[in-house]
């Protein structure tokens, strides 16, 4: 290119720059602009929620008034349960202040996403970072299986304990762009964190050889499992959000909130086997603590582990009646009966195997200590005699 050429392509990048300036004032325009009518829908939406709740107060004095309901009051409470559903759909479109954990973590920085696309793309990212942590816990898992190397353990509880955090954050943000999410199952990775925390801070003695190969098939098993539950129900969520019955920021957890029962049958097993799994890790913890060497971590992580055993148990069983569309409770109370009855049966076999283990374990160790005695006796006596 020559100077001329030179002063064309810039007279023509000159006047290019003046349309990207324009466009920049008009986009700046409509962003105030979109501030303001913000501003403005909330303002109307707390005032229409104000009214509402005035004219709920009505209602409920008439009723404890004892006051006979005509048409217009059973209209009007039908109107009113109409409008509140129209209010929640429009606040989904508003920005949302920030939960308390977000506050304390992140500041009063906006993470409301307002558009329906990038809700979609964000629990989409959400879900695959869940199923590459999971693929990677699953091969550290496995090698520390046949690895007896500290620095290789250590890496994997770090790698828990960084997770079970950001799925934290991650899950906060869900909730505040409209995830309906259990509360239960944000506070069980609330307390994973913690257990992974007080994992990481576990000195490597005896205790911890005995437990080592136990936690290491529960994350190996853990980590199946959720591939497994992400395959079924990310299709699931994708067929019924492209038939408009699913909700955007629906998400895949440890139990279930999306259902879809027909072929769910061979999942179920899997799950309750997995709760199964992290009560006999509290039993086996509860166990190890009475040894010697035990730590306070031993009853510490017990006690978490029964607590997050139990809790997985009881929001499952009540939430399969619920997703049944069932008002009946002796579908739960069956499924808990089976589910303890089960669980008992597992943990008493697996008591008698370990105490038979325990046993033999103590006997080669006594055995052990009185060869001790005796090559220590055989070595002084030697020297006695080599003195004489």
């Amino acid at each position: 290119m020559d100077v001329e050429e030179c002063l064309k392509e810039w007279e023509d990048l000159v006047a290019d720059y003046k349309r990207l300036e324009t466009l920049n004032k008009d986009y700046v325009a409509k962003l105030e602009e979109v501030g303001e009518l913000q501003a403005s829908c909330l303002k109307e939406l707390n005032h229409q929620r104000y009214r509402m709740s005035i004219i709920n107060s009505a209602l409920k004095r008439m009723e404890k008034k004892g006051a006979t309901k005509d048409e217009r009051l059973a209209n009007l409470e039908k109107e009113v349960m109409k409008r509140k559903a129209m209010l929640h759909e429009i606040e989904a479109t508003l920005p949302k202040q920030n939960g308390l954990y977000l506050r304390i973590i992140l500041g009063n920085v906006n993470v409301s996403i307002l558009n329906k696309n990038d809700k979609f793309k964000y629990k989409d990212e959400y879900e695959k970072f869940k199923l590459i942590l999971s693929a990677i816990a699953f091969v550290l898992a496995v090698a520390n299986l046949f690895i007896d190397f500290r620095p290789l353990q250590l890496i994997l509880i770090f790698l828990l304990v960084w997770y079970y955090c950001t799925l934290t954050i991650r899950e906060s943000i869900l909730k505040v762009n409209g995830s309906r999410i259990k509360g239960w199952w944000r506070l069980h990775h609330f307390i994973s964190t913690v257990v992974a925390g007080i994992l990481l801070v576990w000195p490597q003695n005896e205790p911890w050889n005995l437990f080592r190969h136990t936690f290491m098939w529960f994350i190996a098993y853990i980590s199946v499992v959720q591939y497994m539950q992400f395959r079924y129900q990310s299709g699931v969520l994708y067929r019924l959000k492209a038939l408009g019955a699913r909700h955007n920021m629906d998400i895949t957890i440890e139990g279930f909130h999306s259902w879809m029962w027909r072929g769910l049958s061979y999942l179920l097993p899997f799950l309750f086997g997995g709760y199964v799994f992290q009560l006999y890790i509290a039993y086996t913890l509860y166990q190890i603590s009475d040894h010697p060497e035990a730590t306070w971590q031993v009853a510490a992580l017990s006690f978490s582990f029964l607590l997050i055993g139990i809790g997985n148990t009881a929001t499952t069983l009540i939430v399969i009646p619920q997703k049944l569309n069932e008002q009946v409770s002796y579908l739960a109370v069956l499924f808990l009966i089976l589910h303890c009855c089960n669980t008992y049966t597992i943990l008493r076999t697996l008591r008698k195997k370990m105490q038979g283990e325990r046993k033999l374990i103590y006997k080669l160790r006594a055995i052990a200590h009185r060869l001790a005695v005796l090559d220590q006796k055989w070595r002084q006596n030697k020297v006695e005699a080599k003195t004489s």
